[in-house]
């Protein structure tokens, strides 16, 4: 009983000196790799190539490695993958993670590039990625910092493809409908009457150059007598300032003449106008009354010369005879 009891005791003290070491190794372990951040990457792109244990670099040095990759089962075009890296890695504000191909063996690893410089005082001034203090859930739903992604390399081309396809397709297809045939005959066509034209061109270039000589020789010509049209403009200026300001002077005093007699005239209308009034009121009437007495008198010595005419002077100096009257008889 007393050995048993001792295997025990021997037992039970190899066991806690087992422990001990593997607490030691853990401890040994952790205080050589230092401690550890943990962030969430979501992936809207295919996550091919990446597994649990997949390395993480930043900027090509290996910093950490893959928790896990889980789907998200409320929005299911996104792929949380957690990473965790080195506590010294600067993970900053406007850190970037890019899906990169490891050679050409198809496994992947995630690279996490640093905020782009920018000469400013931002840049010393930008802080770690954390949770925010008030609302956490917003920016951090399973209770670790989002590090945001950036399509890069062959995997943005990749994702790119099918758009890139469609694209191709739509182009093929409205280059089918355009090049139909009837469209074909028209761009024949079309090439047909460019051909005819330039060979008409061809033929007439002789007929060209001497249009362009001609219109050249026209230039010249026009521009010679735009000269002309300013030198006569010149001499016009010259003629007005040395004749025209005599002339304008003749007429200033050939108007102040005509003023003048314009004047006199009105004050001689003003001093014949009582003259002209007793002319119009007393002897226009006495020139009526003559008028008509000598139109009175016309009249009577035209009845004597026609009586003159008709009877001779006794038609003028006695009266007018009767008619003859015999008896028994009865004027009818």
């Amino acid at each position: 009983m007393e050995t048993r009891s001792n295997q025990v005791l021997v037992g039970s003290i190899v066991l806690g000196l087992i422990a001990a070491l593997v607490v030691f190794a853990i401890w040994l372990t952790s205080l050589g790799e230092g401690g550890q951040k943990t962030y969430d990457v979501f992936f809207q792109q295919s996550v091919e190539g990446l597994a649990k244990g997949s390395g993480v670099t930043f900027r090509g040095v290996p910093v950490g490695q893959i928790e896990s990759i889980n789907l998200e089962p409320n929005s299911p075009q996104f792929i949380r993958v957690r990473v965790s890296v080195s506590e010294d890695t600067p993970i900053l504000q406007g850190t970037t993670a890019t899906i990169r191909g490891v050679g050409f063996t198809g496994v992947s690893q995630i690279q996490l590039d640093p905020p782009e410089q920018q000469a400013d005082a931002r840049t010393a001034a930008r802080e770690e990625i954390r949770c925010p203090e008030q609302n956490p859930q917003s920016e951090c739903p399973y209770g670790h910092p989002v590090i945001p992604t950036r399509a890069g390399g062959i995997a943005a081309l990749l994702n790119s493809a099918p758009e890139l396809l469609e694209r191709v397709s739509r182009l093929t297809e409205r280059l089918t409908a355009l090049l139909t045939d009837r469209n074909q005959e028209s761009i024949a066509g079309i090439l047909d009457n460019l051909e005819e034209v330039s060979r008409n061109l061809a033929e007439r270039s002789p007929e060209i150059a001497a249009t362009l000589a001609e219109a050249r020789t026209a230039i010249r010509q026009a521009g010679a007598a735009a000269e002309q049209i300013g030198q006569l403009a010149g001499s016009t200026q010259q003629m007005l300032d040395r004749d025209g300001r005599p002339l304008v002077a003749d007429l200033r005093r050939t108007l102040s003449t005509a003023d003048r007699s314009i004047q006199e005239m009105q004050a001689a209308i003003s001093d014949a106008r009582p003259g002209l009034r007793a002319f119009s009121n007393q002897t226009l009437p006495e020139v009526g009354q003559l008028t008509r007495d000598l139109r009175a008198t016309s009249e009577s010595l035209r009845e004597i010369t026609d009586r003159l005419n008709q009877q001779g002077v006794g038609g003028v100096i006695g009266g007018p005879r009767l008619p003859n009257y015999r008896p028994g008889r009865r004027g009818r």
